[in-house]
């Protein structure tokens, strides 16, 4: 193993040096740091990701440091397009144009084709300055078959106090750029799709005992193959180290996004008095967003472990306000062994432009989205990880976790035949990983 590791660590190190042009051979093994791991989100019948992550950092004698990232993940699955639930399954056609076989496994209609494979890069460089300030910078660089994103950010740390109180102050800035499947639709606007409604005594021949009366398509209203958005992030932080066994942090953040904020693939059904789907409608969500966020962190050391508590609290001007608490406790064991427990809290109100669904007797509004993510819901998350120690400082991870959301109704009625269905519905998933430090 012993010997593995080192022709492993030797051919990461030639390859990193590689790619910044600085020779190998300069460079002792032991210089370099590397943090892989294997990740898996599963929900359940419905999206899954499997995800790769290597990361390589070297601290040179001059007190700079570098660090390397590379994340590759794959999404496959079926994902709620933002319909509404109804009695009988739903036919929906994707944006190639392929219709969707009309199926009642899950109550939520979802779409079952959604794939993607995304990769991302990113560098940063941090370097002391001045007698007690580091500076850092870096970038990053993502791309998947339909979206890119850029970016780049900045750092700087002042501490004084005898290093034992560090102020910050951070700037970050991206450009992104979506070319969706099917292209950028006219916001509102009527979907290319066939409503298919149950009738008597007209079999469909599908089999499936539901008779489908196939009214004609819409046209869709294709304004664009792609759109672009810019936002712009800064922090202020404040870390105090209140004792031997306590420090205490402090962040306030804000961020600015302007350009295109909807998702081409998310619809909204228009329903009528009674709860029926009559068609379907892109949605449309304002083109900037202002959001602040506060943090703070405490972690204490007691004699046989460490506790990491956290609070976060978001609000922006879509009006969505959040709320997260994360507790972990660090429990080391005998021979280098430890155990982490972890507790996810986080709450959400809506945006003000969410709506389950659009009233076919009621004006259009300017803005609404049915995505379940800019609705009112809570969010559970509870786990362990479990750590072991490898030879030379090596350490193996692994992390087992159990995530449940919740959606809530936050004061929609639901007429007619949505009384029994549910169209607030959550997600459970499961979430491993696999962790390898050398």
């Amino acid at each position: 193993m012993q010997l593995i590791n080192k022709s492993l660590k030797k051919s990461l190190t030639s390859a990193t040096c590689a790619l910044l042009g600085i020779s190998a051979h300069a460079n002792s093994l032991d210089d370099w740091n590397f943090d892989t791991a294997l990740m898996y989100y599963g929900e359940q019948n419905r999206v899954s990701a499997t995800e790769g992550v290597f990361d390589a950092n070297k601290t040179f004698n001059s007190g700079n440091t570098l660090a390397l990232g590379l994340v590759v993940d794959t999404l496959s699955g079926a994902s709620a397009n933002g319909a509404v639930a109804q009695p009988n399954a739903q036919t929906f056609t994707t944006a190639s144009g392929k219709v969707r076989t009309p199926s009642k496994n899950s109550d939520i209609p979802l779409d079952s084709g959604f794939k993607d494979t995304r990769a991302q890069s990113s560098i940063l460089w941090s370097q002391p300055i001045f007698t007690n300030n580091t500076i850092s910078f870096g970038g990053y660089f993502s791309k998947e078959s339909d979206y890119m994103s850029a970016g780049v950010n900045s750092n700087w740390a002042i501490d004084f106090n005898k290093k034992n109180s560090t102020l910050s102050f951070g700037f970050a800035s991206a450009y992104d750029q979506v070319k969706p499947n099917g292209g950028i639709h006219d916001p509102l606007s009527i979907r290319n799709q066939t409503i298919s409604l149950p009738v008597s005594n007209n079999d469909d021949g599908e089999g499936d005992g539901i008779d489908w009366n196939d009214s004609q398509p819409q046209i869709d209203s294709i304004i664009g193959n792609s759109d672009t958005k810019k936002s712009t992030d800064l922090l202020v932080g404040f870390t105090q180290v209140i004792n031997r066994r306590m420090l205490i942090e402090f962040n306030y953040s804000y961020s600015s996004i302007n350009g295109y904020m909807n998702d081409p693939y998310k619809i909204l059904s228009v329903i009528d008095s009674n709860g029926k789907t009559q068609n379907y409608r892109y949605e449309n969500r304002p083109d900037s967003r202002k959001k602040q966020a506060f943090y703070v962190q405490s972690k204490y050391h007691f004699d046989q472990g460490i506790m990491d508590l956290s609070y976060r609290y978001m609000t922006d001007d879509w009006k969505i306000k959040s709320s997260t608490f994360d507790f972990h406790y660090h429990q080391p064991l005998r021979h280098g062994f430890y155990i982490e427990p972890h507790i996810r809290y986080y709450t959400q109100k809506a945006a003000d432009f969410y709506q389950p669904y659009l009233q076919n007797n009621e004006p259009l509004p300017t803005y609404a989205s049915a995505d379940y993510r800019l609705g009112a819901l809570d969010t559970y998350t509870v786990g362990l990880k479990v750590g072991m120690p490898k030879r030379h400082g090596q350490q193996l991870t692994f992390r087992l976790e159990y995530y449940m959301q919740n959606a809530k109704n936050s004061g929609f009625a639901t007429p007619g035949i949505l009384a029994d269905e549910p169209v607030f519905n959550g997600i459970n998933a499961i979430i491993a990983q696999v962790s390898y430090s050398f």
